[in-house]
């Protein structure tokens, strides 16, 4: 057994105190969140059941992914039209330049704060 191997299998739950899997190798009728998301489903406030651990060779670290059991997940909630009108507010907001008040048809990046056309005017006057 490999060590990274060894380091991240854990099924009685001794070493992490949940039970820990290898990537790829998650015991039947677990979910991560993202798989439950894709059947239409949700944790539905059950606890953690398992993680999934993989080493990370770019940081030196080890990812973890932490799954629940399918049998608890409860169908997703639809989108209420008070929901999307709110959605789309903030959407618009993201995407609204508070210098020109124009709407970008992008998100406005942080970093600037506001849209490129008025971080760089000089730049957009040259081309």
């Amino acid at each position: 057994m490999s060590p990274t191997f060894g380091r991240c299998y854990d099924p009685t739950g001794a070493r992490y105190g949940i039970p820990a899997y290898p990537w790829r190798l998650a015991p039947d009728g677990l979910a991560t969140r993202r798989q439950l998301r894709a059947q239409g489903l949700r944790p539905g406030g059950q606890p953690i059941a398992a993680q999934l651990m993989r080493r990370n060779s770019r940081r030196g670290g080890v990812q973890v992914a932490y799954l629940y059991p399918l049998t608890g997940a409860k169908p997703v909630r639809p989108m209420t039209p008070g929901r999307r009108a709110a959605l789309d507010r903030a959407m618009t907001a993201r995407r609204t330049c508070p210098a020109c008040q124009l709407d970008a048809g992008y998100c406005i990046p942080i970093s600037l704060g506001m849209c490129v056309s008025c971080a760089y005017p000089e730049e957009q006057r040259a081309a």
